[in-house]
This record gives structure tokens, sequence and C-alpha cells, in this order.
């Protein structure tokens, strides 16, 4: 690798979204009550737009390079200088990193510019803008930190914003309670992310080479091959560990429960969290730290199987689901199954590639959703909409095309990028025809929902009460402006990804500097067009399904939740049961055990401390007595005895001269009779 060109403005890029939560944290409540809103707004909104100028301009600076030259980097100063570890606070784009600052400042700008119009009631608009600018700051850091701690900073930071946003309206004990769900689920994975980065920095310190910084750990990374730690290879332990954290972050099993109670928080932020910020970390991650992956074969293969497995998991719960947000939340968690499900097979800019037309579709889908909730007074069933079309026409268009596009039709974003999932899941050296199948399978359900959840809220007769009927209207322009954008994005943003059938992809080539040369494909262009045709027609199935039910009304839903009995839908509709599960195991266990620890201490530990103490006061009553009665008695008596011999002797001395004589002629007299007895 190249040295990289230095530069001074990529700190900016991170920097202005930090200063725009600064000043509306630390002036905001002051500024708003005397300036207004549209103060907060500005100073929430230019500092993301001035960072997605700059990304821009990075993205030319990258462009005008040779593609091996493609690496821009910003020092400010080392952080960290201890033994052998040297850590800078250093900002590192290359392509990779350059899609991923784009998708973040472009999506995340659109989503702060909505965010004006839906929040424009809340008193804590100011406090918004603040958390929402962090967010952007944090998962920036994310993207562009030149090692592992800072890229753990950012990684942090996301999971810190996403519990004050989620829990946003704290006054209700929901919200808080899912704030604390997504904050307490996340520190679970954190655990193993760090295990990951300890054990890479201990086992190259330990050959000499101790050191955090990507680059650095490429450079070093053969060193980790024959390097085992508990029966195991490093790097397979090493990937595993930092895949639990990304199974945190991304929302994939075991750890997917959180993001479905994120729809709590205000709908940009779910937005926000679904598309351009942090359920991406994870794929991100394993994109960045792709040259330790492919080191390890078996965690590739846990990767990939946990994400088809974790994409038809959540598919199954969207079927039966009637809350809006709650549905794309699924989907969410599916979608990211497929960038896993990429990843695992070693298609990294596979999973890339979808990472980034799935965030403008989803966030379409979102801040549709919200545009719908907006307009029927924050009602969120399902089962209460319907005949919306007429009333909010950008909206429904907007929605419409991001249904098409996540439904992987023809032409749209989403089609080019999961079938290049699939295509890869198929043809790559890590895939199976069965991981396949259970993709296309998924891409089947993913047509199902998405097609029924539009029918339901678009389609059909109104099901809201009279009220909201006569109060239905189309969002403002700062709202449906961003929504048809986004729409044009969920189209356009798929056609620089061309499968090789139609030519190839300039996204893989933009790529390619960072994850070197796809693996090559079949002779034939036969297989890949048919396997196209074979998901497509699948998805085909799936909204043709939809269509009957819930748009002709041919087909009954009945006819299909009363199978088995019903038990299959119960299954589904009740989430597999999976949160009474933790709550019974996890949650209450934790109590259980909370609970028994508080009892051993009241009982036995405060019984050994009170009775030490009790003990230890007996002693000290004991050793009083006898130092009173005993030791006292002792001393005072000698001190008597002293006392009245004292008084007697002193009788002696009378100070008569005539007692004295006669005191020492008794003493000579007894002296020479003791003399003569002796000598006689």
């Amino acid at each position: 690798m190249d040295q990289p060109i230095q530069t001074d403005y990529l700190r900016w890029i991170v920097l202005l979204p930090l200063l725009g939560a600064a000043t509306n944290g630390l002036l905001g409540a002051q500024l708003q009550k005397r300036f207004g809103k549209g103060l907060i707004s500005t100073i929430a909104i230019a500092p993301v737009l001035g960072s997605f100028l700059l990304s821009v301009r990075a993205l030319f600076d990258l462009v005008a390079l040779q593609p091996e030259q493609r690496f821009l980097i910003d020092r400010l100063y080392t952080w960290i200088t201890t033994g052998s570890l040297n850590v800078d606070v250093a900002f590192w784009i290359d392509p990779l990193s350059a899609v991923m600052i784009l998708v973040v400042t472009g999506i995340g700008g659109l989503i702060h510019i909505y965010s004006i119009g839906y929040m424009h009631d809340d008193n804590s608009y100011w406090r918004f803008f603040t958390f929402l600018n962090l967010f952007t700051f944090a998962m920036l850091l994310l993207v562009t930190g030149d090692n592992l701690l800072l890229v753990f900073v950012g990684w942090e930071g996301v999971g810190l914003c996403s519990y004050a946003l989620i829990g946003f309206w704290y006054q209700d004990h929901v919200n808080t309670t899912a704030g604390n769900k997504a904050f307490i689920v996340n520190r679970v994975g954190d655990f193993g992310f760090i295990l990951g980065i300890f054990l890479i920095f201990w086992t190259l310190d330990h050959q000499g080479h101790g050191t955090v910084s990507f680059r650095e750990i490429q450079k070093f990374a053969s060193l980790l091959k024959n390097q085992e730690i508990w029966g195991g290879g490093v790097a397979t332990l090493a990937t595993l560990f930092l895949f639990v954290g990304a199974t945190g972050k991304s929302a994939q099993i075991p750890l997917y429960v959180w993001l479905p109670d994120a729809m709590q928080g205000p709908t940009p932020v779910s937005a926000l969290i679904h598309a351009a910020t942090m359920v991406t970390a994870g794929v991100y991650m394993i994109a960045r730290l792709h040259f330790l992956y492919s080191m390890a074969p078996l965690t590739l293969e846990v990767v990939a199987v946990i994400g088809v497995a974790t994409a038809l998991f959540a598919a199954t719960i969207a079927l039966t689901q009637n809350d809006i947000k709650r549905v794309l939340a699924y989907s969410t968690i599916s979608q990211l199954g497929y960038m896993f499900l990429g990843a695992g097979v070693a298609a990294y800019g596979a999973a890339i590639f979808h990472l980034m037309t799935h965030a403008f579709f989803k966030a379409c889908l979102f801040l549709g959703s919200g545009s719908v909730i907006h307009a029927m007074g924050g009602e969120q069933d399902m089962g209460k909409m319907g005949g919306l079309r007429s009333a909010m026409p950008y909206t429904f268009w907007t929605f419409a095309i991001s249904v098409l596009a996540i439904a992987g039709t023809p032409l749209t974003g989403g089609f080019f990028s999961k079938d290049e999932i699939l295509w890869q899941a198929f043809s790559s050296a890590h895939g199976s025809p069965l991981l396949w199948s259970l993709g296309v399978v998924g891409a089947g359900l993913t047509a199902f929902y998405m097609f029924r959840q539009l029918f339901l809220v678009f389609f059909g007769n109104s099901r809201a009460d009279h009220h909201t009927q006569e109060h239905l209207h189309e969002s403002p322009k700062v709202m449906t402006v961003p929504l048809v954008i986004l729409a044009i994005g969920s189209i356009a943003a798929g056609w620089i990804g061309l499968p090789e059938v139609f030519g190839g992809s300039q996204f893989a080539e933009w790529l390619e500097p960072v994850f070197g040369k796809p693996h090559e494909m079949a002779a034939s262009e036969g297989p890949e067009l048919l396997l196209m045709i074979c998901s497509v027609a699948v998805a085909a199935v799936g909204f043709f399904i939809a269509y009957l039910m819930y748009y002709r009304g041919a087909l009954a839903p009945e006819r299909f939740s009363s199978l088995a009995g019903g038990a299959l839908y119960r299954l589904f509709y009740n989430k597999y049961y999976v949160d009474e599960i933790y709550q019974a195991i996890f949650v209450r266990g934790t109590l259980l055990l909370a609970r028994t620890g508080a009892w051993i201490d009241q009982h036995i530990i405060d019984f050994i401390v009170d009775g030490s103490a009790k003990t230890t006061a007996y002693i000290s009553w004991f050793n009083g007595l006898f130092d009173n009665y005993v030791i006292d008695g002792i001393v005072n008596a000698l001190a008597n005895i002293t006392f009245w011999a004292g008084g007697k002797f002193r009788k002696v001395q009378t100070g008569n001269i005539n007692s004295y004589l006669y005191v020492i002629l008794g003493a000579v007299v007894l002296a020479i009779i003791v003399r003569l007895r002796y000598s006689s």
C-alpha cells in the first residue's frame, strides 16, 4: 500500500457536526427562547451540509488519484503513547470510507431537514437537534477513524446517542425502557468488540508489532496466521469477538431485540438509526477488517449463516405486524441479514453496495411512515389507515417507489444490490446453493410484507375515524422534498453497480483498491441471468399474494393465519416469544441474581459483619471489666500498700537527734550480738 496523501480538511467532516451539537447543547435553550426554532435548525443543519460538501470534495480528490493511491489522511495529534502502543487522532478516507461519509452526511442531512417539519411543535426542539448532530459526529468518527481505538469511541458514541434519542420523549416510561434496552443490549455486544481489539493488539505486540492502526494491522496480518489461543486460531477468535459486537450494533441474531423497540423514538431518529448510522456500523467494521475475516473461513461461515438466518427470521415476523414502523424495523433487521450474508461469502463490496442502496429506500420508507403518522395525528396502526394515496400524493409515490426498491423490482437500486449478494452467495467460493435458496425465500417474503404495508396504508377505503379523515393532509415541503430526493436515489443508486450480465459494476471497481479484485465469475453469463430471473419470480409471487389479499380481497388472510390451528401466525405475531424468553432468562435471571445477592448480603454478610462487631464489642466489654477490676485493682492495691508503708516508715524520720542516737545505739548493739554469736 502506498503512503496516503496528507491533508488538513478531513477533520472538519467529522468536527463540524460536533460544533453544531456543542452550540445547541450549551446555548440551545436560550437561543430557542430568544430567537425561535429557525436559528436552532440553521445551527444543526449547516454543519451537516458543510460536512457533506467536504465529503464530496474528498470524493473528487480520490477520483483524481490513481486507484492504488486513493488514500487520504489527516493527523491531528498523538493521542496515546505508552509502551509499544502509539495511537494518533487521525482521520482516514479511502474509497470505502468515502462511500460511508457520503451516506452519513447526505442522507443524514436530508433527515435533519425533514426533522424541521416533523419536530416543529416539540418544546425540546434544541435538545433533539443536539443529539441528532452528536449522532452524526459519532458515526463519522466511526467510519473515518484511522485506528480501532478511535473507531471504538465512535462505536460507543452512536450507542450513547441512540439511547438519548430513542428515549427522547422520556416522560413516557415505554420510551425510556426502549432506550435502556438498546443501551444494555449493545453493551453486551461491545464487550465482544473490546475483546477482539485486545486480542489483535496483544498478539501483534507479542510478535513485536503492537498496533491498532488499520493500515499496520493489514500490513502485519500474516503474523496472525499461525498464532493460536485456547486451541483455536487467533484470527478466528478475534474476528468472532468482533462479530459479537457487530451483532449488537447491526441487530443480528441473537442481539437484534433492541431495534424493534427503538421505534419508540421520533421517526427521524428511526430513519437515521436504520438508514444512515448505527445499524450499518457492524457491516462497515467487517468490511474494514476484511483482510482478517478472509483469514478466518470459520468466522465467514458463521457470519453468512447468522446473516441469512436473521434475514428469514425477521421477515417472517414482519409478515404479521400491524404497526407501520415496526414492520419497517423488522425489514431493516432482515436487510441487514442480507448485508451480512454478502460479507460472510467474502463479497464485501456487494455488502457495502446493498448498505448504500438500502440507506436510500429505507430512509424514504421511514420518513414516509413519519409523514403518514404526522397526517394521522400520531396513529401507527395500519389497521386504522387506508385510502391515503389521494390525500398524500407525494408521500404515496415516494413510499411506493421505495417499496418497489426494497422488494427487488427490476431496474431499482434494491434489485441490483440484492441480486449481487444472491449471485455471490451462489457462485462465491464461500457460498452455496443453500444460502442462495434461503436468500431467495427471504426476498419473496420481503416483497409480500412490503406490498401488504403499501396496500393497507394507501389503498382501499379509509379505516380512520371521522375526525382523522377530516384532517388528513399532505406534509409540508420541508418533509416531502427529502422524500422525493430519497425516492430518486432509491432507483438511481443501483445503476452504479450493474451486474456482470449488464456490463459490470462501477461500484465494485471503485472499491477495488480496498477489497482487491472480486473472485472470477463463471465464464457464461447464463447462470447469473437464470438465478436473477428466479429471484425476481419469487418476489413477484410475494407481490401477487399480497395483491390478492390486501388489494383485490380475493384471498382471505385468515386462510393463511389459520394454518396449523393458527400456531404459525401466533408464533410470528409474538416474534417467536424471544422477548419473553429473554425476559424470563436474562432479565428475571439477573433480577433473581440481584435479589439473591441482596439476601446473602443482608442475612449472611451482614450477619458475619454484625456478628463480628458484636463479638468485638463483647470482647471490649470483657476487656474493660478485666482492666477495671483486675489490672486497675492490682495497680491500685500496690499503690495503697506503698502509700501505707510510706505512711509507716515516714514516722521513723522524727527529726529528734536523741531518737536517732538511740536507733544507732540499738543497731550497734544488735550488730555486736550477731557478730559474737557467729564468731563463737
